[in-house]
């Protein structure tokens, strides 16, 4: 097989169109590589069927065309084992509210097929750190614990690949600290991590190579750091001695708000321009400046120039 953990060619879905509305192309070509062994991260906006793709990969929905591998197994010709080399952790909690932890692995390992002196309930339990609710029944868990009984649930059959779809919507940040220390050390044993989120510092923060899906088309497929280095521009913040007119604006500045009647932000090309030049240009206009911070673009900043809409479109 190759290096690639996760191999998808050319992916289109097409859902039909009612009386109402027309076909609507989720996925219109998408290519790309998970490589093993990697967290990689699959972002986009609400509806640019991120969503679709994990859902193809995990069988639940027939593409319209294209391949992917799993693990290098293609899920047409072999779907038994792309199934059995992947496992999904889904955006909803579902699980039956009457049975304890144990009880929800043992059966999932039933459903693979894994003979009983065979199962590693107990062994995940303890890596998700439930051991201690072991024979408790799964409505009273908090709402992280049902999260990480979740990604003990798509481990049970030891799959080389986990999906996880959106994990830390909606809970604590001290939750989504305790859920990412999981996912490295998962991926520190070699588990290949594929996730999606909303949260960009977290992706950042967590992810090797990043790709950006938008409206269907995959925009930017790239190693984290790289993306981040396409933002050529810095921001600096300066406080100036007196109020302000209004926004000083250079030819060598890309914008300039002001954001308190004493302090001008100034974003500028940084293989153009320097700070030190910056602070010339305003001084130039007789303030005195009292105070500078900068920063650098992040992936926030990214992902805002390359999902956003193009000027003039609806």
């Amino acid at each position: 097989m190759s290096d690639a953990a996760i191999e998808i060619r050319d992916l289109q879905k097409t859902y039909a169109g009612t009386k109402k509305a027309p076909p609507k192309h989720a996925l219109k070509g998408v290519s790309f590589d998970v490589p093993q062994g990697e967290v990689f991260g699959l972002l986009g906006p609400n509806g640019a069927g991120k969503s679709t793709l994990i859902n193809i990969m995990a069988g639940l929905v027939n593409k319209t065309g294209g391949t992917v591998k799993i693990w290098g197994h293609d899920i047409d010709r072999d779907h038994r084992n792309a199934k059995l080399s992947i496992g999904i952790v889904p955006q909803e909690i579902v699980f039956d509210p009457f049975f304890t932890p144990f009880e929800v692995l043992e059966n999932q390992g039933g459903m693979y097929g894994i003979a009983k002196h065979l199962r590693r309930s107990e062994k995940l339990l303890e890596a998700v750190r439930l051991a201690d609710k072991r024979d408790a029944y799964a409505r009273t868990l908090s709402g992280g614990m049902k999260r990480r009984l979740l990604i003990a649930k798509a481990m049970v059959h030891a799959p080389p690949i986990l999906v996880l779809d959106e994990p830390t919507a909606g809970v604590d940040v001290e939750l989504r600290r305790q859920l990412w220390e999981l996912v490295q050390e998962l991926n520190a044993d070699g588990v290949t991590v594929v996730l999606t989120t909303h949260y960009l510092e977290e992706a950042e923060e967590l992810c090797e190579r990043i790709a950006i899906i938008n409206h269907g088309e995959l925009i930017a497929n790239k190693p984290t750091r790289e993306l981040v280095g396409m933002m050529g521009e810095k921001i600096v913040r300066l406080a100036v001695d007196k109020d302000l007119a209004g926004p000083i604006m250079e030819p060598a500045f890309l914008r300039a708000e002001v954001t308190e009647p004493r302090v001008l932000e100034v974003t500028y090309d940084k293989s153009v321009t320097s700070a030190g030049q910056v602070m010339a240009l305003v001084q130039g206009h007789g303030y005195a400046i009292e105070d500078v911070t900068t920063r650098e673009a992040d992936l926030e900043d990214v992902f805002v120039q390359l999902t956003a809409p193009a000027e003039g479109s609806g």
